[in-house]
């Protein structure tokens, strides 16, 4: 895609692939050959399904690349997408500024982008649905994934990222994407799965759940810890406010709930002093980050925009406060050994505050079995 000055705006142009039946690369290129992948959109078809000014064979591609770098217009290349385009153009201090400036523009979703975020919050309900079923009579996390799965490529296009399926202490983790655990009924399940519509649009929700269908007095104390968490951050999300705001009111309700439980034997004041921090040995992650068509989406916006910017309606965040016991920490009292939880929505800032656009998929300890249970 190139965007090509033209007055006060810019004209598009797409390179595509073109139709090559009748080649020899039609029998030949396993890469592009429609004989081996399928019929390509071609160069007027793509013209029309991406609503774009001209659309031309990637043929043409060359002879325009050497055109363009001699032209008269100061360049700007998006890179790391393709090796060939990086090859041709030298490095710019204005590319980062190319980045930078989509990044931006994706912070704010428009109403088609809030739609698909909404219909890819719903696909993952139904997800969840089928790994809380598969959960019956599951005997490994692949099964779950594997559950979760199906309905994201029956429904949608794919997964967002690869599914955390991560039963008993493998929860504490963050990353756990190995899923070769077996499930007991004894343990919890850290499921943190979204689906990615067609339109690319995904979801990231997590929830934790008792794979025995009830949590245990010991599970549902720090469940209960880790959901009251992500309500005062949840409440935290409205315009004008800073982007580290939820993240701000979570860590309070955690450190206060470490204290309380013993754990951390400080001041609230002294847990959360900057310099510091004790609180993270058990909560390990930020609580928020943005999200659309990736599923960390904006990375290449200004913190004076994003890490350190204010909430603006058309945002959308997660909020995902979690609390991880690792089984050999002696700071933690046995009991709570080996337990990891974290509790993930998708909101949306909106002119009055926030919109959960995952908060059909129960979240509440009771909630979440009666749902099992159901």
């Amino acid at each position: 895609m190139v965007l090509e000055p033209d007055g006060a705006g810019h004209r598009s142009l797409l390179f595509v692939l073109d139709h090559n039946r009748g080649t020899p690369e039609f029998f030949t290129d396993r890469q592009v050959g429609e004989l081996w992948v399928g019929r390509h959109r071609g160069v007027a078809e793509s013209r029309t399904y991406y609503e774009v000014d001209d659309c031309r064979s990637l043929k043409q591609l060359a002879g325009y690349l050497h055109d363009l770098r001699d032209g008269k217009y100061p360049l700007r290349v998006m890179r790391g997408h393709d090796e060939e385009i990086d090859r041709v153009f030298e490095r710019s201090d204005g590319d980062a500024g190319l980045a930078e400036a989509l990044s931006e523009t994706r912070l704010i979703k428009d109403e088609y982008e809030l739609a698909e975020l909404r219909k890819a919050c719903a696909i993952t309900k139904l997800a969840f649905e089928d790994a809380a079923r598969a959960m019956r009579t599951a005997k490994s996390e692949r099964a779950i994934e594997a559950a979760f799965w199906s309905r994201a490529r029956i429904e949608a296009n794919d997964v967002g990222y690869l599914t955390i399926a991560a039963a008993g202490e493998h929860a504490c983790t963050l990353h756990w994407t190995h899923n070769d655990g077996r499930l007991s009924p004894a343990e919890l399940l850290l499921l943190d799965a979204g689906v990615e519509c067609d339109s690319l649009y995904t979801a990231d929700v997590t929830r934790t759940l008792p794979i025995s269908g009830r949590f245990s007095p010991e599970q549902r104390t720090i469940y209960d810890l880790v959901w009251e968490a992500q309500r005062a951050g949840i409440e935290a999300v409205a315009p004008g406010n800073d982007f580290l705001e939820p993240g701000r009111r979570a860590a309070r309700v955690l450190a206060q709930g470490l204290i309380d439980l013993g754990i951390l034997k400080v001041s609230l004041d002294e847990a959360l002093d900057p310099d510091r921090l004790l609180h993270r040995r058990y909560t390990l992650h930020g609580v928020s980050h943005m999200l659309g068509l990736d599923v960390h989406d904006c990375a290449n916006a200004r913190e004076e925009e994003y890490r350190y910017g204010r909430l603006r309606e058309g945002m959308v965040l997660t909020v995902e406060p979690g609390l991880y016991f690792q089984p050999d920490d002696g700071t933690v009292p046995e009991r709570f050994r080996g337990i990891g939880i974290r509790i993930e929505d998708d909101i949306a800032v909106t002119s009055e505050g926030a919109e959960n656009l995952s908060g059909a998929l129960p979240s509440k300890a009771d909630e979440v079995e009666t749902w099992l249970a159901r």
